[in-house]
């Protein structure tokens, strides 16, 4: 059985790759909306994880698969604050438009 990698390809995972960063770029600079900005920040991350999961497959090396699994351990815990944060803006002022948290500056 063929590794997977020499199948497909490694420069189809990185223009995959790419692609998703592009994306969550976009999202993160042209949307106002906190939650879409936070998913455009996973998506991001989940571009870099899979990077490294790919290349540490290619290396024959199990340290970027750790170290992908730490990231997603601390990813999931960045969610969860970010969003109860946002749960909160929201019940104080009613709304999560990044415009309108301006006006939270101390």
């Amino acid at each position: 059985m063929e590794n997977v990698l020499q199948i497909i390809g490694v420069e189809n995972y990185i223009y995959l790759a790419v692609m998703l960063f592009a994306v969550g770029a976009f999202g993160l600079l042209y949307r106002r909306n906190a939650i879409v900005m936070f998913m455009s920040i996973e998506i991001m991350l989940n571009a870099a994880n899979l990077l490294l999961v790919v290349f540490s497959n290619y290396h024959q090396d199990a340290s970027g698969q750790v170290f992908v699994f730490f990231s997603m351990a601390v990813a999931a815990a960045e969610v969860a604050i970010g969003l109860a944060i946002l749960v909160s803006i929201y019940r104080n002022m009613g709304s999560i438009d990044i415009d309108k948290l301006k006006n939270l500056k101390g």
